[in-house]
């Protein structure tokens, strides 16, 4: 006796059919052998994949990780190094405000009045000017007295003209001389003029063009020895004191001027190194800043021609 069953199926059109059910139970078997076969190998590698997804998540989170440690340590040396920069800048502006503040002192003292527009360094230039760099002033800058000094008849300024009875701006010095008195030049420069000069009422008259914009007039001349295009130094005589043009007397016209502005030529004539500083409170029309700035920065160191002493007792 066989162990399995036999299943009769009749069909009125198909007849009678027979099913072994052993072969059914092994057909269902294997197929359900084979599916979960595929399925556990599905399951297998969709385990493998995960796995394999999840190292590779875990290995960019560990680097995303790194990468976020090491952005927060960068972040931190910056804002330390920030907070370093930033106390060397309230430490730097104390002392530039100091520094200012002590500047300001030295400029009071010295008489300067710094323009809007400069800048500290420049303003430090001009307070430190070396004993060559003053030396440089008083050779280029028309300075001391440019004759031997007896006294001013008449001053810078307004008043009655002697001669034409007219008021008007005297611009120069009238210096007491008596004729023939050696005249020299109050700075290097060169001649812009030697010659008569009746227009003005000047006389014989001698014009020296200086370095920095100045000027330097003498006039009612009796005699000049310098021509035009001659360059002078300082102390080199340039004429000789007379009583030409309209004059009521033998003395020197003496003038200084700044960009053709005429300046109060007392304040120059009793100018040099004992009274240096003196100039830059008397005189305010000339920009002193920043000119001492620029001559501070010279390096070349020159020696200066020997003047002719202006007297210790001048009086305005």
């Amino acid at each position: 006796m066989h162990n399995h069953f036999t299943i009769t199926i009749t069909d009125h059109e198909n007849g009678v059919k027979q099913y072994h059910l052993n072969k059914i139970i092994k057909k269902v078997a294997f197929y359900t052998v084979l599916f979960l076969g595929i399925l556990g190998a599905i399951a297998v590698g969709t385990i493998i994949y995960l796995n394999d997804s999840i190292e590779k998540s875990e290995a960019k989170k560990e680097k995303i990780h790194k990468a976020y440690q090491e952005l927060v340590s960068k972040n931190k040396a910056l804002e330390d190094k920030m907070a370093q920069t930033e106390q060397t800048l309230l430490s730097k502006q104390i002392e530039l405000e100091e520094t200012s503040t002590a500047l300001a002192e030295i400029e009071t003292l010295i008489g300067l009045k710094p323009a809007k527009d400069m800048s500290l360094q420049e303003r430090i230039d001009s307070t430190k000017l070396s004993s060559e760099n003053i030396a440089v002033m008083l050779q280029f800058i028309p300075n001391g007295s440019p004759i031997l000094y007896k006294g001013i008849t008449s001053r810078y300024g307004w008043r009655t003209h002697p001669i034409a009875k007219k008021r008007e701006f005297h611009p120069g010095s009238d210096m007491k001389a008596s004729m023939g008195t050696p005249v020299v030049a109050t700075a290097d420069g060169v001649v812009e003029y030697a010659g008569y000069h009746k227009r003005s009422g000047y006389g014989k008259l001698v014009i020296i063009d200086h370095n920095y914009g100045f000027k330097t007039y003498f006039g009612h001349l009796s005699k000049i020895k310098v021509k035009a295009g001659t360059f002078v130094k300082k102390g080199t005589v340039i004429a000789l004191t007379g009583n030409t043009g309209l004059s009521n007397g033998p003395h020197l016209h003496y003038e200084v001027r700044f960009i053709q502005r005429p300046l109060n030529p007392y304040w120059f004539i009793k100018w040099g190194v004992d009274n240096f500083s003196e100039i830059f409170q008397k005189e305010k029309k000339i920009p002193w800043q920043s000119l001492i700035a620029m001559i501070s920065r010279i390096k070349i160191v020159l020696k200066p021609s020997q003047a002719q002493p202006s007297s210790p007792s001048v009086q305005p």
